[in-house]
Formats: C-alpha cells, sequence, structure tokens
C-alpha cells in the first residue's frame, strides 16, 4: 500500500492449523513463554518449557533428547551451591535444599512432559542466543548458569554447523518418538545486550541462518518470523520497554494477533471471541473486593464461565471458578461474621 509507512511482514498461512484438540509444546527462550502462555490463558492445550526458560540450541535439544528418553534424574544429576540442589538442565525454579524435593520435581515434569510431547501435534522451538556456556568440570554445554561464578564456566559461540549437525539427528529423533508432530522454528526478537551490540547481531545471525539451513533439509519444517517483525514491521522503541530491550504488551499482542492469523483455525478464533470478555474481567482488580458490587460482578462472571463450561465441554475453566468462588466466600464471611455479632445466641460469651 503506498505511504503505508511501514514494512509489513507478509506470513502465508500455515496449512496446519491449532484448534483446541490441538496439544502444542512450547520450549526455548523468554518469547516462548509470551506467546505460550497466552494460548494457555485461552484455555488451549499446552506445555510450556518444562525445563525452564531455555536460550540456546544446543540446551533446546539436550531438553527434547531428555523428554525423549524420559530421563530419570539421580542425584548424582545435580549440584550443590550456595545451600541448593540444583541441575543445570532446568530453571532455579526447579532448585531446592532438599534433593529429593529438587529430584521429585524435576522427575514428576520430565514424565508428564514426554508424555504430552508424544502426542503434541505442534512444537515450537525458539532459540534466543548462539552464545553458550560450558562447566569446565565436566565441558557440558548448561541451559542455565544459577549464578554460579563466571570462573566455573566457558563461554563460547556456537558455529551454524554445529547447531545443523545436532538438529539434524534431533529432528531424526523427534519424528520416530512422534511422526504426527510439526515442528516451527522462530528466533526470539529480544536483544542479548550484554553479549555486546555485535555479540548480539553475530548471534542472531548464526540463529537465522542455521533455521534457514534445516528447513532447507527437512521440507516438514517451518519458521515463524517473529523476529523479523519486531525488526523490520514494529521497528520502533515505542514498541519495546523500559529497558528498551524487551518487548513491550504493545508488541507482543501484535506478534500475537500475527501468529492466530498463521496457526488458528475459524473454529479456535471463534471460542477466542467468547472466552475474552471472562479474561477481560478475571483481569480486572477491584478497589474494594468485599464490595456488594464487586461480589455481584463476580457471581455475573461465574454465570458467564458456567455457561461456557456447557457450550464448550472440552475446555477445562476449573481454575477461573476456584478464583472466582474463593472471592465469593469474602462475602459469605461478612454474611457469617455479621449475623454472629447480631445475634446473641450465637455467642455464648454475651
Amino acid at each position: 500500500m503506498k505511504n503505508s509507512f511501514r514494512t509489513i511482514v507478509k506470513i502465508p498461512p500455515s496449512p496446519f492449523k491449532l484448534s483446541y484438540y490441538t496439544p502444542s509444546m512450547f520450549i526455548g527462550s523468554c518469547f516462548t513463554e509470551s506467546i505460550g502462555s497466552k494460548l494457555n490463558d485461552y484455555k488451549f492445550p499446552v506445555d510450556i518449557n518444562p525445563f525452564g526458560v531455555i536460550y540456546n540450541p544446543s540446551s533446546v535439544s539436550k531438553s527434547l533428547e531428555l523428554l525423549i528418553e524420559k530421563k530419570e534424574f539421580t542425584k548424582d544429576d545435580l549440584y550443590f551451591f550456595n545451600g541448593k540442589w540444583l541441575s543445570f538442565f532446568h530453571h532455579s525454579s526447579f532448585s531446592d535444599k532438599d534433593p529429593e524435593q529438587c529430584l521429585s520435581g524435576i522427575n514428576a515434569k520430565i514424565t508428564e512432559s514426554s508424555e504430552f510431547l508424544k502426542k503434541a501435534e505442534f512444537l515450537f522451538i525458539t532459540f534466543g542466543t548462539a552464545w553458550v556456556f560450558e562447566l569446565k568440570e565436566s565441558g557440558e554445554i548448561v541451559s542455565n548458569c544459577h549464578k554460579i561464578p563466571p570462573s566455573k564456566f566457558n563461554r563460547k559461540l556456537l558455529a551454524p554447523s554445529d547447531i545443523l549437525g545436532n538438529y539434524q539427528t534431533l529432528i531424526s529423533k523427534l519424528l520416530r518418538f512422534n511422526p504426527r508432530v510439526k515442528i516451527v522454528f522462530t528466533i526470539s526478537p529480544v536483544r542479548h545486550w550484554k553479549d555486546s551490540p555485535e555479540g548480539n547481531q553475530v548471534s542472531k545471525s548464526i540463529l537465522l541462518l542455521s533455521v534457514h539451513q534445516l528447513i532447507q533439509k527437512f521440507q516438514t519444517l517451518s519458521y515463524f518470523p517473529a523476529y523479523e517483525i519486531m525488526m523490520d514491521d514494529l521497528r520502533d522503541y515505542r514498541f519495546y520497554s523500559e529497558d528498551m530491550i524487551h518487548l513491550n504488551v504493545v508488541a507482543v499482542d501484535y506478534i500475537w494477533e500475527r501468529f492466530c492469523e498463521t496457526y488458528l483455525d475459524k473454529e479456535a478464533s471463534g471460542i477466542m471471541k467468547n472466552i475474552d470478555p471472562v479474561l477481560s474481567a478475571i483481569g480486572h482488580k477491584p478497589f474494594e473486593p468485599d464490595s456488594d458490587l464487586h461480589q455481584d460482578f463476580l457471581e455475573k462472571i461465574l454465570d458467564k464461565i458456567e455457561k461456557l463450561q456447557l457450550q464448550y465441554s472440552f475446555i477445562d475453566f476449573s481454575r477461573e471458578i476456584k478464583w472466582i468462588k474463593t472471592g465469593l466466600q469474602v462475602r459469605n464471611h461478612l454474611s457469617d461474621h455479621k449475623n454472629h455479632t447480631q445475634n446473641p445466641l450465637a455467642n455464648p460469651h454475651i
């Protein structure tokens, strides 16, 4: 369009569509969580980062291999630092003072996510950086350094050939494990500024080239241009958060909109429109949660959810129902307290 003052990234609709019957796994950098969490909010069957946020291709590959193997971690796989047991393959949210508790959380999630991956119809993989950290003690590339002193690690840059060789093997394993899965790559638009401006550009270039080469080799793979949308379409600092590195809500919402246009089927889009008012209502923060006005508001939301539950029996609204009923207990508690104090028979001390 003439004088549109934008370079809109054109994305052909995917021949494969996401629906409410389509299990999808998201794994990789924090951008993966931005899109995956929106699908989760809209009640799609998703599994997001079963090891926590992972930034580099090598660690993403290792995580998927552990799921394929359904690896069971033991205490020998853990590392003790600063009063906690941790795994170099996991986010610090899995760490614990008790090694058994740490292992319990890790192994339960691996079992759950391995079974999910086996039936998943989509696997979205997001690369964040080609820079990796190797633990000097073992030579293993880690997913998370857990704030351990840098002297314990070697930092290096993956080459495209490293990523290509690794993923040729991994994709073959994935397709044997689950022949139905469609694999979609994305590159995170979040800049890794700690790698330096030049280091970030080199890193992103390696990731883009590697994904391009993989798609040339495997026709079943595809690419969603989140990076290009941010760099070319939303080319303005007003789409960044205060740190000028991460995306703000407006940018994430726009990329989410483009994602929906590309992957969602018509029925799913219609269901989302019906769920929207409920999500907006739940996101509302009341000034007076114990007021009659807010309590009536909650009852109306609950009524909407119960009607949606009847209409879409395959969607689980139990989390929202529990949240609303907890809020409604405020009124019941206040009512019981009022009756108790006003009725002398209810208080034996009067």
